[in-house]
C-alpha cells in the first residue's frame, strides 16, 4: 500500500462490492483520504438499516456502467458517491438540493483552506453557523 492510500478495516458486504480496490489481504484501499470517508459513511448508512446490500450494489452497478466512465476504473469512488447521492435521494434521506448546496460548500470550503491544514466546513465563507 503506497503512502497516498487509506486502509479501512470493514466486516460489512459493501466491503465486497464490485471494483472496490483492496489490498494484497483483501482490505479495501482509497486512493484519497475523502474516498475513505465516502466509503465510512456509507457502511455507516448501510449498518443503520438506511438502504440493503441489493439496493447499494444496485445503485453502484448503475454508476460504474455508466457511458464514459474511466476504462481504468480511476474514477470507481467517483461512481461511488454518486451511487449514495441517488440512495439519499431515493431514500428521501437528503434532496437533491441539499446535497449539491453541501458539495458546493466543500468546494468553497477546501479553496479558503490554507495549503496543509484540514478542510473543514466551516471554513466555507459563505456558510452559516
Amino acid at each position: 500500500m503506497s503512502a497516498s492510500e487509506t486502509r479501512c478495516d470493514s466486516k460489512t458486504d459493501l466491503a465486497h462490492s464490485p471494483g472496490l480496490p483492496v489490498s494484497p489481504e483483501g482490505d479495501p484501499v482509497f486512493p484519497e483520504p475523502w474516498a475513505a470517508e465516502a466509503f465510512a459513511m456509507t457502511v455507516h448508512l448501510h449498518e443503520r438499516g438506511v438502504f440493503t446490500w441489493p439496493e447499494w450494489a444496485a445503485a453502484l452497478s448503475r454508476q460504474v456502467h455508466q457511458p464514459g466512465r474511466a476504462d481504468d476504473g480511476s474514477d470507481y469512488f467517483d461512481c461511488w458517491v454518486a451511487a449514495l447521492c441517488d440512495l439519499l435521494g431515493e431514500k428521501r434521506v437528503a434532496d437533491e438540493a441539499t446535497i449539491l448546496g453541501l458539495q458546493q460548500s466543500w468546494q468553497r470550503a477546501a479553496e479558503a483552506t490554507p495549503h496543509g491544514m484540514p478542510i473543514e466546513l466551516r471554513n466555507d465563507p459563505h456558510r452559516q453557523s
